[in-house]
C-alpha cells in the first residue's frame, strides 16, 4: 500500500469538522500554548526489559496503539535534554527488570550521575535490583524500593553452553580449526567445557567487569570498594535490611514515593512520563497548517539536510555480507556489509556531514564483511573525523572495523579485542543416519568438497584451509597495527591470539583511547571538527512506521524473525526440549539460540572473527 492510499484511509477517518476540540479528545495533540513560560515539571524515564543500540522512528501513529521501541540513544538523548531543560526540576527513573548489558549499565549511569553537576536530583523506585542495575542506580541520588521488595546484591554469575555433548547425541561431528591459543569460538562445539587458556580468559574478564561494578557503587554510595565488596559478599537484601545497610535510602510503595515528591517540588508540579519522547502528531490547530504538517509526514522522501552534523553510523549484531531482508519494525537481527558500507560512503561524500561516530556492539562475524566495512571506514577518514564509541562489545570482527578510526572510545566494561580468526564446518552424516538416510556424493576437483557437511576435512583440505585462515590472521593483526601504532603497548602477538579484555584493560593495552560512552564520542568528534551548533544525524535514518508500506526503500535493516540453524533447532525433540526450557530458564535458552545462530554464520561464511562462547552473566 502506499502512503498516499494510507493518507485518505486516516483523512476520511476524521471528523469533517476538523477542530482543536474534537481531536484533543484522543489526547493525540498538544494545542496548549506554546509561547508561555514553561511550567515546573518533573521529568520521568522507565527502563524496562532490553534497550536497542539501533534507533527507530515507530512512535506517534495512535491510530495504530504503537509504542516508540527504546534505544540507547534515544534514552541518553532525553535524559541531556532534561538535564538542560530549566523547567525540569528533578528526574524519577522507574526500572522494571531492565535487561542491559555492561557497556549500557555504565552509561546510563553516568547520565544519572551527571544531573548533580546542575543540582538537580534523581530519584530511581524499583520492585526490585540486580547487582547490575543496583550499580546502574547509584548515579541517583536517591534510591528507593519498595516494601517486601529486594536487592539482589550478590555479584556476578558467568555461564556458557558447551553443546558437543548434544552435538554427539544426534551424530553431528564439529570439525573446527582456529588461529591463537585463545580464540576459543570454537570450544561450546568442539568441547564439552572451557580449555585452560578460555578459563583463564573468562577470568580475567570478570575480574575486570565484577571490579568496575564495584567501583561504580562505591563512588555512589561514597563507600570504600573492600566495603563493597562486603556488602556484595553478605547479599540479598529485603528492601528494609538494604536501607539499614545503607545502600538505598527508603522503602516505600508507589503512591507514597508519589506523594513525597508533591510535597517537595509541590502538587501541581506533574510528572511527566512522556519526557522528551517525539510526538509524530503534535501538529497546528490551524486546519490548513495542519493538513501541510501531516502531508509532510506521510512524504516518504528523504530528509534533506544542510546544518553540520555529526553522523552516527551503527553496527550491531554479528557481522555479515550482503544485504539484510526488509524489516517492519527496524530491528536488527546483524550488521550487514553492504548497507554499512553505503553509510559510510554517503557520509564521507556528504558535505554537512563533519564527522562520525561509527557505534559498534557487535561480537564479531564474517571475516569478509569486517574487511568491507573496515575498508569503508578508511574512506571516511581520510576526508573527515572518524570516532568509535564501543558499546556492550566490540570484539574480534567488532574490533576490526573499529581499528581504523581516529579515536576509539569504550566503556570500562566493555568486552573488545579477541584478535583472531576461526572456521570449520559441522559434519551431520551421523544424524542423517540416525534418521536412516544416506547421501550418496560425488565431485569434480580436488577440493570441490572442503566444505561438504558429509566428512571431516581430508588432510589436503585442512592445510589448505588453515592456510588461508592464517592469511586472514594476519591481516587481521596488519590492520591492528597499522591503525593503532605506537598507542599499542605490547607485541600484537602478546595481545592478540583471541584474548578478550575489558574497556579498561584494552585502553591500558592501547587498543582503545578513551573511556567514554556514546555521548561522550559525539561530543568528542563534534569539537575534532570544530562545530559549534550542529545536529546529530543517524545513517541510514531510522525507518518509520510508514516504511512497511514501501518495499523499495532500502533502509538497511534486518528482517526480526530468527533464522537460526534450522536444521539443528527443527529437530522435533530438540525443539520440544527448548520450548519447555524456555519457560523456566529463558536467559540460558537465549544463550544456546545465540551460539546456534554462530554455527549457522560458520557454516554460511566458512571463517569467522567471531567472540569466544556466550556467556550468561547474572
Amino acid at each position: 500500500m502506499k502512503r498516499t492510499s494510507l493518507l485518505l484511509i486516516v483523512l476520511t477517518a476524521l471528523p469533517l469538522s476538523y477542530t482543536a476540540t474534537a481531536v484533543a479528545q484522543f489526547g493525540m495533540f498538544d494545542f496548549g500554548d506554546k509561547d508561555k513560560t514553561p511550567k515546573a515539571k518533573i521529568a520521568h524515564f522507565k527502563i524496562a526489559g532490553p534497550l536497542r543500540e539501533t534507533p527507530s522512528d515507530m512512535g506517534g501513529f495512535p491510530f495504530l496503539q504503537m509504542e516508540q521501541p527504546s534505544s540507547l540513544k534515544g534514552l541518553l538523548e532525553r535524559l541531556k535534554k532534561a538535564r538542560s531543560d530549566n523547567s525540569v526540576k528533578a528526574v524519577v527513573v522507574e526500572l522494571q527488570k531492565a535487561q542491559l548489558g555492561a557497556g549500557q549499565l555504565a552509561e546510563i549511569r553516568d547520565a544519572l550521575a551527571s544531573f548533580a553537576a546542575v543540582d538537580k536530583d534523581v530519584f530511581v523506585h524499583a520492585d526490585s535490583l540486580s547487582t547490575g542495575t543496583y550499580a546502574l542506580a547509584t548515579g541517583a541520588s536517591h534510591i528507593s524500593i519498595v516494601p517486601t521488595g529486594d536487592l539482589w546484591l550478590v555479584g556476578l554469575y558467568g555461564e556458557s553452553p558447551y553443546l558437543r555433548a548434544m552435538f554427539d547425541k544426534i551424530g553431528v561431528f564439529p570439525d573446527f580449526e582456529h588461529c591463537g591459543d585463545y580464540k576459543s569460538a570454537h570450544e561450546p562445539f568442539t568441547q564439552t567445557g572451557p580449555s585452560k587458556e578460555s578459563q583463564e580468559m573468562t577470568d580475567w574478564l570478570l575480574d575486570g567487569i565484577y571490579g568496575s561494578i564495584v567501583d561504580m557503587i562505591a563512588d555512589g554510595r561514597n563507600m570504600t570498594a573492600q566495603k563493597v565488596r562486603d556488602l556484595i559478599d553478605g547479599g540479598p537484601y529485603s528492601a528494609e535490611a538494604a536501607l539499614e545497610a545503607g545502600l538505598i535510602d527508603s522503602v516505600q510503595q508507589r503512591q507514597d514515593f508519589i506523594a513525597k515528591l508533591e510535597t517537595r517540588f509541590g502538587s501541581d508540579t506533574p510528572i511527566v512520563t512522556n519526557y522528551g519522547k517525539k510526538d509524530e502528531f503534535e501538529v497546528s490547530d490551524n486546519f490548513f497548517e495542519a493538513f501541510a504538517q501531516i502531508m509532510q509526514f506521510f512524504n516518504n522522501e528523504e530528509k534533506e539536510h544542510t546544518e553540520p552534523s555529526v553522523a552516527i553510523i551503527y553496527v550491531e549484531g554479528a557481522i555479515q555480507t550482503g544485504s539484510p531482508e526488509q524489516s517492519l519494525f527496524g530491528a536488527a537481527e546483524g550488521a550487514f556489509s553492504t548497507p554499512i558500507r553505503k553509510a559510510l560512503d554517503k557520509a564521507a561524500k556528504d558535505e554537512s556531514v563533519k564527522a562520525v561516530v561509527l557505534r559498534v556492539d557487535s561480537p564479531g562475524g564474517s571475516a569478509l564483511a569486517s574487511e568491507i566495512i573496515w575498508d569503508a571506514t578508511n574512506r571516511v577518514a581520510k576526508r573527515k573525523p572518524l570516532i568509535v564509541s564501543m558499546g556492550n562489545v566490540a570484539a574480534s570482527g567488532g574490533y576490526y572495523v573499529a581499528c581504523g578510526a581516529d579515536t576509539i572510545f569504550a566503556d570500562a566494561t566493555t568486552i573488545t579485542g579477541s584478535i583472531g580468526v576461526l572456521g570449520g564446518k559441522l559434519v551431520t552424516t551421523g544424524g542423517w543416519e540416525k534418521l536412516g538416510i544416506n547421501w550418496s556424493a560425488n565431485q569434480r576437483g580436488a577440493m570441490a568438497g572442503i566444505f561438504s557437511s558429509s566428512t571431516t576435512f581430508s588432510d589436503k583440505e585442512r592445510a589448505k584451509f588453515v592456510k588461508y585462515m592464517n592469511e586472514i590472521y594476519e591481516t587481521f593483526k596488519g590492520r591492528v597495527v597499522a591503525g593503532r601504532g605506537s598507542k599499542l603497548t605490547k607485541k600484537i602477538d602478546e595481545m592478540a591470539g583471541g584474548r578478550v579484555y575489558t574497556g579498561q584493560q584494552g585502553l591500558e593495552l592501547g587498543l582503545v583511547d578513551r573511556i567514554g560512552g556514546l555521548q561522550d564520542a559525539i561530543k568528542f568528534a563534534a569539537k575534532e571538527a570544530n562545530l559549534g551548533d550542529y545536529e546529530i544525524r543517524v545513517i541510514p535514518e531510522p525507518p518509520t512506521i510508514f516504511d512497511m508500506f514501501s518495499p523499495t526503500k532500502d533502509k538497511g535493516y534486518a528482517h526480526l524473525a530468527a533464522r537460526f540453524a534450522p536444521t539443528l533447532a527443527g529437530a522435533e525433540p530438540f525443539a520440544a526440549v527448548l520450548s519447555t526450557l524456555s519457560k523456566v530458564d529463558p536467559i540460558k535458552v537465549r544463550a544456546i539460540l545465540h551460539t546456534l545462530r554462530c554455527a549457522e554464520l560458520i557454516h554460511k561464511e566458512g571463517v569467522v572473527m567471531m567472540m569466544p562462547a556466550e556467556i550468561v552473566i547474572r
